[in-house]
């Protein structure tokens, strides 16, 4: 085909799709609360309502029913990342083994345990509660696209066994194709148990209600202004009031921490995703996926792709975009050029399903660290406790953030505040204009690294000695 007819081809596949969250158009979406007039007080004051803040709520009223708990979110309960992701609720809490083991190589064991606990755990509330997110336990397939990808896999695989980690399966190019269908795909490697799909939006709302009926009072539309002391506690303000609480919590994550000295360790990154119309039976048939896994291809500049309940194709990633001064705006939560890029892509890996049209297109904010993975800690000598940097996994690893900040809140000495993993900081992000300058030159290496057989340069070589990164 012609550049030119392609690209008329692929405008026209977007034409009807709509520019929201297809997980938030959803009719089950619950009636959003009032905000907070007045002044409240409470034992715990949670900041956020995404996941990291819904389980924080919910899991100090499981460890205590009777503390007073109070959320607050800015907007409404998962309407930024938690309603925008692609679903991939994954067992990792290190960003995959690979980051992980690099990093903390001595407990590189008890945080894989410790995070395939956490997803059980996961699974149990989402039963328990009765939370109807269409969860299921598929696994997570990463996809070679590129010969030099499927040595890499052969190779990983192997060294994972040597090293006692169990439960992934390597699959050749038959295998592969044998469980999902594409011209594009060389092998992969299937964890079968440690990553779930999920609709994310309705875990979020189920989450909400779920704290609501075990007795957090929430308030939608009240955005934490500012953070003091008070008295043996401290103080929120908020538009209309004030929250004055024990101990305070803050599930904010991408957006400004009100502790200000957290703010350089993250930026965010935009994250594009299209979703198509439902597919028929013949178009399914044409590529398999019987399993329903996630996929997720191996290039440093990924996709993510995942089937949903009523059998659209989610397809998200490629495009890391970070905006000059780590600016949050609803504009970009649109990028047209984005959504072109992505839908070529789509019909790349999987031409048989040509004429498909894309019913949404959306982005939002990733609040991305430099080592990949969640980092914790405390201010206001101990009454204030925080969880940021989950960079893209966030739909698990927030509810063991928020048993850490529980833990931290509480003064306790557990097997998680013991961990290096949560005792240790990131590097922060440098101000701008260098912030935006090696950002810039990482994501050229990176690209640059995936057409030239995955070598990298004196750059990323250099990035990787200092433990400094960038990805979504």
């Amino acid at each position: 085909m012609a550049p030119a007819a392609m690209t008329r081809a692929l405008a026209a596949s977007l034409a009807d799709a709509e520019p929201v969250s297809f997980w938030l158009e959803d009719p089950g979406k619950p009636a959003v609360l009032p905000a907070l007039t007045g002044d409240v007080s409470c034992d715990l004051l949670v900041v956020g309502g995404g996941y990291s803040g819904l389980w924080t709520a919910l899991l100090a009223k499981e460890r205590d029913p009777g503390l007073d708990v109070v959320l607050i979110e800015g907007h409404e309960v998962g309407w930024a990342a938690s309603g925008r992701n692609g679903g991939f609720c994954a067992a990792s809490l290190t960003h995959g083994l690979a980051n992980g083991l690099e990093r903390w190589p001595g407990e590189i064991k008890q945080l894989e345990q410790l995070g395939a606990r956490n997803l059980d755990a996961i699974e149990d509330a989402v039963a328990r509660y009765g939370i109807d997110c269409d969860f299921e336990r598929t696994g997570e397939i990463d996809v070679a696209t590129r010969p030099h990808q499927a040595e890499e896999l052969r190779d990983w695989h192997r060294e994972t066994a040597e090293l006692g980690f169990e439960g992934v399966e390597f699959l050749d190019q038959d295998a592969l194709r044998a469980e999902v269908d594409s011209p594009t795909f060389l092998a992969g490697l299937w964890d079968r148990r440690g990553v779930a799909m999920l609709h994310p939006a309705k875990l979020a709302w189920g989450l909400k209600r779920a704290c609501l009926e075990l007795g957090v009072r929430m308030y939608e539309r009240t955005r934490g202004l500012d953070l003091v002391r008070s008295g043996p506690g401290m103080a929120v303000r908020t538009p209309y009031g004030r929250v004055y609480a024990r101990q305070v919590a803050l599930g904010t994550n991408i957006f400004p921490s009100l502790v200000k000295r957290v703010r350089p360790y993250t930026v965010p990154v935009y994250d594009y995703a299209l979703m198509t119309e439902p597919l028929s039976g013949e178009q399914l048939a044409s590529i398999g996926w019987q399993g329903r896994q996630g996929l997720g291809d191996s290039a440093n500049q990924f996709h993510y792709f995942r089937l949903t309940a009523d059998h659209r194709i989610l397809w998200g990633g490629y495009d890391a975009i970070y905006p000059y001064g780590g600016r949050l705006s609803a504009e970009l939560d649109q990028r047209p050029a984005t959504y072109l890029t992505l839908a070529e892509h789509f019909f790349t890996c999987f031409p048989q399903l040509e004429g498909v049209r894309f019913s949404h297109a959306w982005g939002g904010a990733i609040d991305t660290c430099s080592r990949f993975s969640a980092f914790f800690g405390t201010a206001h000598s101990g009454r204030v406790a925080y969880a940021a940097g989950f960079t893209g996994l966030g739909v698990g690893a927030t509810r063991f953030g928020g048993d850490v900040m529980l833990d931290l809140l509480s003064g306790a000495d557990t097997e998680r505040t013991r961990l290096e993993m949560v005792k240790s900081k990131p590097l922060p992000f440098p101000p701008e204009p260098f912030a935006w300058a090696g950002i810039g030159l990482t994501k050229w290496s990176l690209a640059r690294a995936d057409e030239n057989g995955g070598r990298r340069n004196l750059w990323l070589k250099s990035m990787d000695r200092l433990g400094l990164g960038f990805d979504s």
